[in-house]
């Protein structure tokens, strides 16, 4: 790359990882030659495009908008010097940076992962996997897979489908308050409450009605966690019901560490969403990133629902 590219990678990296010691480590420079090239960036632009201060570093609006620009064109350049290089036409290369939550990655994704990696031996996947909900745009992700309602203005959505949602809880807890099998049997028992913020309160136990309507009965429960992580831990230790996306406990459900109870009084299933950015375009490795992610997802939520299905009709 000339000098120009060289410095608009630096700083696409810098703003990405919110640090110039993270960026200077993934690229694989000196921090004070990060730091340098950012710092020429600016003055060749006549502007500011990072905050920095002793703890963090943040994008400027003008950095924000330039950060956007720099990206499309960082990936132009890559996928041209591609078509070149390699002697069969263009061939994926470079990184797509991915979030998702840990149910999906662990359960889904990364089992799968090796067969993409070696269809492109050149490509480079980052992934991402948290409670709390990227910033897209801002934390410079190429795509997101999203459990639940979205509610992301300026995004695409692609949606997948809808994963069951389970209630659950421990052997040991069950033995000790007897196991529900009506909803008027909640009275009895205790719920473990999630929140994105801790403070709050949960709406509470979740059903779906015959029309189709979702309705909340209110629970007692001591325990409030704020990450998938702890629900589950909460949960396996006895503390409580549970309700949570079928393909994140059904691991340990197998394992006979979580029962399933109460499953002719769903919950409502739970949306699931591929979200990316408007762009001019998007590359062709994030596209196809994007279509490998969807199969791998909606192919486990077909095998799931015929599951479903078939268990309702034996049932009967």
């Amino acid at each position: 790359m000339n000098p120009l590219l060289d410095r608009m990678q630096t700083f696409a990296r810098v703003a990405e990882l919110a640090s110039f010691t993270q960026a200077a480590q993934v690229l694989g420079i000196p921090k004070a030659s990060a730091s340098l090239a950012v710092q020429q960036l600016e003055a060749q632009l006549g502007t500011r495009l990072l905050h920095r201060t002793t703890r963090r570093v943040q994008l400027t609006q003008d950095g924000q908008a330039y950060y956007e620009r720099c990206k499309d064109l960082l990936d132009d350049v890559e996928e041209l010097q591609a078509l070149f290089q390699q002697p069969g036409g263009a061939a994926l290369r470079g990184r797509v940076r991915i979030d998702m939550s840990t149910g999906i990655a662990r359960q889904l994704v990364l089992p799968r992962l090796p067969e993409l990696l070696n269809r492109h031996p050149l490509l480079e996947v980052e992934l991402s996997s948290t409670d709390r909900r990227v910033d897209l745009v801002r934390e410079g992700f190429d795509c997101v897979v999203r459990v639940g309602p979205v509610a992301d203005a300026g995004l695409v959505a692609r949606p997948l489908g809808h994963v069951r949602v389970a209630t659950c809880a421990s052997p040991a807890y069950l033995a000790r308050k007897g196991t529900p099998h009506t909803l008027a049997d909640l009275a009895q028992h205790e719920l473990v409450h999630y929140v994105s913020t801790l403070g709050t309160r949960s709406a509470g136990f979740e059903t779906l009605s015959e029309d189709g309507e979702t309705r909340f009965t209110a629970m007692p429960g001591r325990v409030t966690v704020n990450s998938a992580e702890a629900y589950l831990g909460a949960c396996a230790a006895g503390l409580g019901l549970i309700q949570a996306p079928l393909l994140g406990v059904r691991e340990l459900i197998d394992r006979g560490l979580l029962v399933e109870v109460l499953p002719h009084h769903p919950a409502p299933p739970m949306p699931v969403t591929l979200l990316y950015a408007h762009r001019r375009h998007l590359s062709q490795r994030v596209r196809v990133v994007m279509d490998w992610l969807a199969e791998v997802v909606q192919a486990h939520l077909r095998i799931e629902a015929g599951a479903t299905d078939h268990s309702q009709l034996s049932n009967q």
